[in-house]
């Protein structure tokens, strides 16, 4: 069993289960598969420049790309690519920026932190329907950004 796919599981599984019971809206889950993507193709980037001789993607990059929810993308890239899985200094300053996600995360099904959220996500749904109208993009962005339960 490879071995990303625990950690990755369970963020799914959470994630799903954290909108069903209303705590977080669906747009979590896509900006987790978004930036997920970029840090994957940040990582693949550097194992090509590693291997051709280029300028480098620098550490604090891909540090960065998995603090901001890009870490399930980085770990499918460390194990897929068989980059950055040696260096120790490395894979203790990537657990901590997950760790540092995962609470983040944590926090966001706090009440005081599901309430900011909401207030937060309803001043820019009201904001872009004001600037843009409803229209195709704002109806999208109002489905992600709907919560499955209100008031938690």
């Amino acid at each position: 069993m490879k071995t990303w796919y625990l950690p990755i599981g369970f963020l799914v599984l959470g994630l799903l289960v954290s909108y069903y019971l209303g705590f977080t809206p669906v747009l979590v889950g896509v900006i987790y598969f978004f930036c997920s993507i970029v840090s994957y193709c940040l990582y693949a980037k550097d194992k090509w420049a590693a291997k051709n001789g280029h300028w480098r993607v620098q550490e604090n990059t891909l540090h960065i790309s998995a603090l901001v929810c890009g870490w399930p993308g980085a770990i499918i890239a460390q194990q897929g690519l068989r980059h950055k899985t040696q260096k120790a200094s490395f894979r203790v300053v990537f657990v901590i920026t997950l760790l540092l996600n995962l609470s983040l995360l944590g926090w966001l099904h706090t009440a005081d932190a599901s309430q900011k959220l909401r207030h937060y996500i309803n001043t820019a749904d009201s904001w872009a329907v004001n600037q843009f109208g409803v229209n195709k993009g704002t109806t999208i962005l109002l489905a992600l950004t709907k919560f499955h339960r209100q008031g938690k």
